[in-house]
């Protein structure tokens, strides 16, 4: 019997890889126009009537004899320019929090961002007799920095430095303490309450443009640290032990990542309050899109979590006309089914 081999012709790589990368820009211009989308649906939705006519005019020439352009002039370009910052640096934080720390669950609550934002609140309304929005809302930018150097210092105590773990307990313990810091002078005072409590649920109204214009620098500076993180976050997610093999420094970018959360994190609690579940829901989204590479999934968060936030502060306005949801009980309402189905579609989530 006479045998033959036959030349069989080597694998095909997979071409699943090259397809995603290659539809990557595409989605990246798709969540470009829904930003736009949402920004215009921003301006021209509300408790009041305005035409699309007088949108555009209230942009770019407006009159101030006219009631809607006015509007659109002096309330809702502030508004969205608000919704636009916060979402930029929650969306960016959330996703670098999630990739340093390798915890899916991570937010700016994690850190203890928005108990140390809080308990600075209080003390500035309620110490210090500060009224005006652009008075205390700094004080809420300090405390979330000075709660990010706390809970990292904490955390980086003992041999193995600042661990995943360490960091998550730290953060936890200290948000446990700040908060039960803050629901006490809030019990002794109710005039502190009565104004607290606006700025707690986050909200995207009433914010000056000076206030957005100072907090400006910090997310820009933030937002540039956050997209340079990228492939620093890529070789984090491979465990400590292949990082240090590959030549990454862990402690210089666990640090670039804490300056970079807290500049952002503390920048969005001054334009929009402490809004809770924009920065754990949104990496997910854009993971989900892109992969794991966090080269992409920034810009995709940068994108989508201003977007997010835009929609649901003008569905807040639709439902209760002539009043309003406030946008951090709607950002809650609206995520948090989407992001249900996303966790039981997905059996473990990897960073």
């Amino acid at each position: 019997m006479q045998l033959t081999a036959r030349a069989t012709a080597p694998p095909r790589p997979s071409t699943a890889p090259r397809q995603r990368t290659g539809r990557l820009p595409l989605g990246l211009a798709g969540l470009v126009l829904l930003l736009v989308a949402a920004i215009a649906l921003s301006l021209a939705v509300g408790s009041g009537q305005v035409a699309w006519a007088d949108v555009v005019a209230g942009v770019f020439h407006p009159d101030r004899s006219e009631r809607a352009q006015l509007i659109v002039r002096e309330v809702r370009i502030p508004r969205t320019a608000a919704g636009v910052l916060a979402g930029v640096a929650l969306g960016l934080a959330g996703t670098v929090m999630q990739g340093v720390a390798r915890n899916p669950l991570a937010d700016p609550g994690l850190l203890g961002v928005n108990a140390g934002a809080s308990v600075s609140v209080v003390f500035a309304i309620g110490v210090l007799s500060l009224g005006e929005p652009e008075q205390y809302i700094w004080f809420g930018f300090l405390g979330a920095c000075l709660a990010a150097v706390l809970v990292y210092g904490v955390g980086s105590l003992g041999r193995e430095g600042a661990t995943p773990v360490k960091l998550a307990l730290a953060g936890a313990a200290v948000a446990a303490a700040l908060s039960s810091l803050t629901s006490a002078m809030l019990l002794t005072d109710r005039g502190t309450f009565d104004q607290f409590r606006f700025w707690q649920v986050g909200s995207l109204s009433g914010r000056e443009p000076e206030v957005l214009w100072q907090a400006l620098p910090f997310i820009v500076v933030g937002g540039v640290l956050a997209l340079a993180l990228g492939p620093q976050l890529n070789t984090l997610a491979l465990g400590e032990d292949t990082a240090r093999g590959l030549g990454q420094r862990i402690a210089l970018a666990r640090l670039g990542a804490a300056a970079c959360v807290v500049l952002l994190c503390g920048a969005a609690t001054v334009v929009a309050g402490p809004l809770i579940f924009v920065g754990l829901a949104v990496p997910h989204a854009a993971r989900l899109l892109t992969g794991p590479d966090h080269r992409w999934i920034l810009p995709y968060s940068a994108l989508l979590a201003p977007a997010l936030l835009l929609l649901a502060d003008v569905a807040g306005r639709l439902i209760a006309r002539p009043g309003e949801v406030q946008v951090g009980v709607m950002t809650t309402a609206l995520g948090t089914v989407p992001f249900i189905l996303l966790v039981r579609r997905r059996k473990s989530v990897e960073l």
